[in-house]
């Protein structure tokens, strides 16, 4: 499934739900169902600079593709977080790099969430964005 396929599944979900409290509870789900990283890595390197709460992400790099786990001690950062993660994880820094995020629009996350909520999802996809570009810039000096 590529990354677009995963935003498209993800918005075909999102119009179900007719109303904000519904799609909330649909996050915070979500965010239930997140792996969580392991407690090892909930260290301060790891939090995400920008979030009001503590967000940590931990990406890990396998066979050319990065896999991020993540946990938050807020409920709809962690469910935010773990709609980043379930739309990114799993690809090369390349496509990560080059991912345009449309769901975000499409499911109406920057239009309800509050400007401190919409300000941490951006530096969620910042982070994940500039830990693409470590690991394609380490991967372009191996070459």
């Amino acid at each position: 499934m590529t990354i677009n396929e995963k935003q498209d599944e993800l918005i075909e979900e999102f119009e179900f739900l007719t109303d904000w409290v519904d799609k909330y509870e649909q996050i915070i789900q979500l965010g239930k169902e997140l792996p969580l990283i392991d407690e090892q890595y909930k260290q301060d390197k790891y939090l995400i600079k920008g979030c009001q709460s503590k967000v940590w992400l931990y990406p890990e790099f396998k066979e050319g593709r990065i896999f991020f786990s993540a946990d938050s001690d807020a409920i709809i950062s962690k469910g935010l977080v773990s709609l980043i993660i379930n739309v990114l994880s799993g690809f090369s820094p390349e496509e990560i790099m080059n991912a345009d995020l449309y769901f975000i629009d499409r499911i109406g996350l920057k239009e309800h969430l509050s400007p401190t909520r919409s300000n941490g999802l951006l530096a969620m996809v910042k982070q994940i964005k500039l830990y693409a570009i470590a690991y394609d810039a380490a991967l372009v000096k191996k070459e």
